[in-house]
């Protein structure tokens, strides 16, 4: 049965709801459950904005309903139709779901596969699937018609070469690395948006695409139409909620390595900065500073006198960031409290221990608020009030010690039901206390993010990587990855994090074209585990005597040819900082993301949609970085429709062809619009 009901398009057939209404501009949300009624979560979106859409209902006798019949079914036959702005969904009587651009164009439709629709094949496969597996949740699949030609930007973060996600498949769960955020635009006209945090896995098949949610009470997804990538991609943010605008620290050069053990240590190296003439914005204070695991406050024994160092370093103009674990130790002194209150994540059975470092510890509950406000209060106490103010959010997929998702349960329900929401939920909690404190501008480093982390301030870095050619390439490609999928501020560990000296010629060729990337990053950040490791004296019980400090990991560690090269670029960053600026403010007020594919600017150019290894930084910049060892010349694709200037050479190209051009040690590929007015001098 078809229906219209409180201005959604009903689709009723046996145990099962399907709901279709219209969501903000040029989009519909649907929802489907075999339950009496939905959760009234809304997940990842914003309050619903005022669109109520156009609905329709024929009757097979209905003579107007045989163009859109015709279209979806090849019948004639009952269905309804809601339309809202440039998208329309339908559902037939069998309650196959269908969706059109406004020039009625195919953009996506359910697969199903019975005798009905294909008499010789008697597979009996439906596009919506429910499986019972507790309660009144199920095992949900939702199936989908692959088109030949598509091509899929976005999903998040995974580690892997792609950037078209057309063949992959891709797990749906937060790991150190890899970022779930569900949502991608496709070459065809639309963007989607799976709008369920369960644990699970989509498939972009050739034969068709399907999203499976392990443990979930009700499908849940958003299709948005548009004429261009940046159309759905701003559309989508406006539902989603849009990034604050950066600070201007944001836009400088930050530093960290493994982590500075002592106060000292630390303003020994921002005074270094300070002394040679370099842009410093942030230091950052890394891991095990800290007393105990879920303490949340300096050991004074090694940090005397926070407030005073926080004092000397703004002096400076330096900002010192602070990391923050959701992990709390069993000896931890707020340990007892939040069990009893209730703040720390269950087992479902075995021993209640989600990971092991240095000690048993559990996770702080961030979907429970009241947990979320326990863990500020403690931040605000002991970091936000002796001047330490801004965050690093570590481990935030959270990081389970092994990745059993089944044995972990939130307030808000099973980590297979709403895991990959936490890490949103743990930069909200910081978010708000932030801006009750009159932080208008909050920015947290974190480790994973979800669709609409973006409205929280979140700057997600890539993980703890590995310091190789390989890794970067696929860093590249993550970075525009999240960016298509709304998550606009992103960062790397300049030289990955993990496995490499500093006295390694290799690895300083790898750091030099990772350095110069990083200068057209949305924020450029140095960070890494170099060996040897040195520093394990110390209190062995809060673990900073265990976990050395790491080799040093300044611009000027790694000899005076990495320098001179690191100081070319640090200083090229500060003359972009008043674009920079422009281009955080589109992404503010418009949810444009500052590093994005060639196509998202450029989407008539077809051979735009094929590139991978380039990328625009802002509307003016194409950046080619060099992602090879020994390599001293690029091949770049230069987008059609504008010409093109080399900033190095000065030499103008028209765009729609590929050029070859000199990338000796010093230099990476980047090129600006001819006549821009933010042409830079190098």
């Amino acid at each position: 049965m078809i229906s219209e009901k409180n201005n959604c398009l009903i689709y009723q057939y046996d145990n099962e709801t399907v709901q279709i209404e219209a969501w903000g501009k040029n989009a519909v949300r649907i929802r489907a459950t075999m339950n009496a009624s939905f959760t009234g979560h809304d997940w990842a979106l914003e309050e619903k904005p005022e669109s109520l859409g156009e609905i329709q209902i024929y009757d097979d006798k209905d003579a107007s309903a045989v163009v859109y019949a015709n279209m979806y079914s090849g019948k004639n036959e009952s269905f309804g139709s809601l339309t809202n702005g440039k998208i329309t969904a339908t559902v037939n009587a069998d309650g196959v779901i269908s969706f059109y651009n406004q020039d009625k164009k195919l953009l996506l439709k359910e697969q199903w596969k019975r005798l009905k629709d294909t008499p010789s094949m008697p597979l009996n496969v439906y596009g919506r699937e429910f499986k019972a597996v507790a309660g009144d949740s199920f095992r949900t699949v939702s199936r989908f018609i692959a088109d030949d030609d598509e091509k899929i930007f976005g999903m998040g973060q995974y580690q892997q070469k792609y950037m078209n996600m057309k063949g992959c498949m891709l797990e749906l769960a937060q790991r150190n690395s890899q970022v779930s955020v569900p949502f991608y635009v496709s070459s065809i006209g639309y963007g989607f948006l799976w709008n369920n945090p369960a644990v699970g896995r989509v498939t972009f098949g050739i034969n068709g695409t399907e999203w499976l949610a392990e443990c979930t009470k009700e499908l849940d997804y958003l299709v948005i139409a548009g004429d261009t990538p940046a159309e759905i991609e701003e559309t989508y943010m406006g539902l989603v909620g849009k990034a604050p605008m950066m600070p201007d620290y944001g836009m400088g050069f930050w530093q960290c390595k493994l982590r500075y053990q002592t106060q000292e240590q630390l303003l020994e190296v921002a005074r270094k900065y300070k002394s040679l003439g370099l842009p410093l914005d942030v230091i950052v204070v890394d891991f095990f500073h800290w007393t105990q695991q879920g303490e949340y406050k300096f050991d004074e024994k090694y940090w005397p006198d926070v407030p005073g160092m926080c004092r000397e370093l703004n002096e400076m103009g330096i900002r010192v960031m602070v990391s923050v674990w959701p992990t709390v130790d069993y000896r931890s002194e707020n340990f007892q409290e939040m069990m009893e209150k209730g703040y720390l994540v269950r087992t479902e059975s075995g021993v209640r221990i989600a990971m092991t470092c240095f000690g048993q510890e559990l996770f702080f509950d961030a979907t429970n608020p009241d947990a979320r406000s326990y863990v500020w209060s403690k931040i605000k106490q002991n970091y936000w009030d002796k001047g330490a103010r801004l965050y690093w959010l570590d481990v935030a997929e959270p990081e389970y010690t092994t990745y059993d998702y089944s044995n972990y349960r939130y307030q808000l329900g099973s980590v297979m039901e709403v895991g990959n929401i936490y890490p949103k939920m743990y930069t909200q909690g910081f978010y708000e206390g932030m801006k009750e404190q009159g932080d208008e501008m909050p920015v947290n480093l974190v480790r994973s993010a979800w669709a609409g982390s973006a409205k929280y301030g979140a700057l997600v870095w890539s993980g703890d990587i590995v310091s190789t050619f390989e890794c970067f390439r696929r860093q590249m490609r993550a970075g525009l990855s999240m960016a298509m999928a709304g998550i606009p501020w992103w960062t790397t560990d300049i030289g990955g994090f993990h496995g490499a000296r500093g006295d390694d010629p290799s690895f300083r060729k790898l750091f030099i074209r990772w350095f110069q990337y990083a200068c057209f990053c949305p924020v450029m950040r140095l960070h890494g585990n170099r060996e040897p490791q040195k520093g394990f004296e110390g209190d062995v019980v809060s673990g900073i005597g265990l976990f050395g400090s790491g080799a040093d990991n300044e611009v000027w560690s790694f000899g005076e040819e990495v320098f001179e090269i690191c100081k070319k670029y640090m200083f090229l960053r500060e003359a972009l900082r008043p674009y920079i600026k422009e281009q955080m403010l589109l992404t503010h007020e418009k949810g444009t993301p500052v590093m994005r594919p060639l196509f998202y600017d450029f989407p008539q150019d077809k051979r735009a949609w094929e590139v991978d290894d380039t990328y625009m930084f802002g509307t003016d910049f194409c950046v080619a970085p060099v992602m090879e060892e020994d390599v001293y010349e690029r091949s770049v694709y230069l987008p059609l429709g504008c010409s093109w200037k080399d900033v190095f050479s000065g030499i103008c190209y028209e765009g729609g062809q590929t050029v070859t051009v000199d990338a000796p040690m010093d230099k990476i590929p980047v090129f600006v619009k001819a006549g821009s007015k933010w042409e830079i001098n190098v």
